[in-house]
């Protein structure tokens, strides 16, 4: 079974985009400063284009809180991610899992050797560096992006997750939409 994974940081401030509005009357967004974050954690499968994700809220005071780095928490959650991954995929069915991953640092580490040796079924593929384009999932955050968060001003992180799950349960029931998605667009000739 071959999985794209890949994770996306949706900021609480609204991601701004072309819309269309009565001629006249301009659109207005707003904005607040806040850095509060949340991470989404999703792989897709490229036969059937099913999706399966996890969040991790990051508020601004994360470290002061937990007491660990961003990128111990990354690997923490990743880690409970491929947990996941093992579960909706089980080595009885699925005898070898690849997941088409980037080389993110937290997509290394004793959390991740853990969660791996708890699913020897899962294997990573990692991509060159600096090459998103090859990786899929990109198309779809382009577009869960768009359907998720351009244009809106959450008021808290609850709000900002409920929209990224309604959105992706929406993806759930249109998969042919997703499959098409994750296809490569050809090439222009001149």
């Amino acid at each position: 079974m071959l999985l794209s994974q890949d994770e996306a940081r949706f900021p609480m401030v609204p991601t701004l985009a072309a819309t269309l509005a009565v001629k006249g009357h301009r659109p207005v967004v707003a904005t607040r400063d806040c850095k509060d974050l949340l991470y989404v954690f999703c792989v897709v499968n490229l036969v059937s284009a099913a999706l399966h994700s996890n969040t991790l809220s990051s508020p601004k005071d994360a470290k002061k809180k937990t007491g660990k780095s961003k990128s111990r928490r990354m690997q923490e959650a990743f880690a409970a991610h491929l947990r996941h991954v093992g579960q909706v995929y089980p080595k009885d069915r699925y005898p070898e899992v690849v997941l088409l991953i980037d080389n993110a640092p937290w997509h290394r580490g004793k959390p991740i050797n853990e969660a791996l040796a708890d699913n020897p079924h899962l294997r990573f593929k990692r991509l060159p560096a600096y090459s998103p384009k090859l990786n899929p999932i990109e198309r779809f955050w382009k577009k869960l992006r768009r359907r998720a968060t351009h244009n809106r001003l959450f008021d808290t992180l609850a709000d900002l997750k409920a929209s990224i799950r309604n959105s992706l349960r929406y993806f759930q029931t249109v998969r042919n939409k997703v499959h098409s998605m994750l296809q490569p667009r050809p090439r222009k000739t001149k």
